[in-house]
């Protein structure tokens, strides 16, 4: 048995309430464990926390652009690691024309989330159509192929060694967020059967970073039925129905979508901006210092971030104070607009993240001095 040391206590000028009625002229800091489910302080400061003039090194604030990247191939497997850990591998894939062959990833389970373009998905389990803003859960080992008629932009999340699930929603139960019945499988259809020919089909299989190739005479996805709950799922960010407060700017933590056991995927889609007159209407300043934090900005005007468009990637190691930009804070207490209008994907991953060498190609390095007054 063990528990955190906890004496909650108040000391100098502070709120009693988080992200509501800070003292006046201060800027309110979390400092937290266990990304946002640990014990927490909050420091209330004179100046903005990200206010630094000059910030070297490998820590620092990190922007890339996926719509830059070049070369992608007929394979999820041509798509090179922009981030990765021995536990998650982060991608990006544009398919320009219909797979010639199948694929399985027996590295671990595969997240799928299509940033642009339409297509059909074939695997094991039947025919599933996709498009943009769907998020695609695979289980390891499914085979799986997608036709195309125009290209498609993707991000690929790899769950190493690891499996893809739902978190627990607690208080609000479990129809919150998203219904599980809203969750879409394959099904084994006429457009299914169409494509168990006859015809000669490889299947590319990913095993500890290698590729292995099997022949087949014939196409082996020709199930003709299956029962069970273990099977690809399918959801569309615009089924997710975002936790929200108009009293409290919720922690980030109350967006996440899917978890694994070393790091989570939160979505942030469109919501209302709260309406308390002392309420925080922008994401309030943290210390993430248990996990590193990518955010994949997917459409719309992100309200806490300049220069910031569709396809890009942030990355805030965690070892430093993150935050809104200081336009955004001009609107802290108060919001011109309803509410948010933007969809993102965030990946907060426990153990510190690699960069390829390919993600610093595209890299836009003055990111971190655009938090410079």
């Amino acid at each position: 048995m063990n528990k955190w040391i906890s004496f909650p206590r108040i000391e100098g000028e502070a709120s009693r309430q988080a992200h509501a009625a800070l003292p006046e002229g201060t800027y309110e800091r979390e400092l937290g464990k266990e990304g946002f489910f640990g014990p927490a302080t909050h420091m209330y400061h004179r100046r903005p926390p990200t206010g630094w003039s000059r910030f070297e090194g490998p820590l620092r604030p990190r922007a890339f652009d996926a719509g830059k990247l070049r070369g992608h191939g007929p394979s999820p497997w041509d798509a090179a690691v922009l981030l990765h850990n021995a536990h998650v591998g982060f991608r990006y894939w544009t398919l320009h024309n219909s797979m010639d062959h199948l694929v399985r990833n027996s590295d671990g389970d595969e997240l799928i989330f299509v940033h642009s373009g339409a297509g059909e998905m074939f695997c094991d389990y039947g025919h599933l159509a996709i498009t943009a803003g769907d998020y695609v859960v695979l289980p390891r080992g499914t085979m799986w192929r997608i036709e195309c008629e125009s290209a498609m932009d993707m991000l690929l999340i790899e769950a190493t060694n690891d499996s893809y699930r739902l978190p627990d929603k607690g208080l609000v139960g479990p129809h919150a967020i998203f219904d599980e019945a809203m969750l879409d499988t394959p099904a084994i259809d006429d457009a299914f059967r169409a494509q168990s020919a006859d015809d000669e089909w490889r299947v590319v299989v990913k095993r500890r970073g290698q590729l292995s190739t099997i022949t087949y005479p014939y196409n082996p996805l020709d199930a003709v039925g299956w029962k069970g709950d273990l099977a690809p799922v399918r959801i569309n960010w615009r089924d997710i129905r975002p936790l929200m407060s108009h009293r409290y700017h919720l922690p980030p933590s109350a967006h996440t979508t899917f978890l694994a056991r070393r790091f989570v995927v939160c979505t942030f889609v469109p919501r209302p901006f709260e309406t308390d007159a002392d309420a925080l209407k922008v994401p309030f300043f943290h210390n993430n210092d248990d996990y590193d934090e990518v955010l994949f900005y997917h459409a719309g005007e992100f309200f806490s971030r300049d220069n910031i468009h569709p396809g890009m990637i942030t990355l805030h190691p965690c070892g430093f104070t993150h935050g809104p930009h200081p336009k955004a804070l001009g609107n802290m207490l108060q919001q011109k607009a309803p509410g948010t209008n933007e969809v993102a994907v965030m990946l907060d991953t426990r153990d510190a993240l690699e960069v390829s060498a390919l993600a610093e190609t595209v890299e836009w390095d003055g990111y971190v001095d655009s938090w410079r007054a």
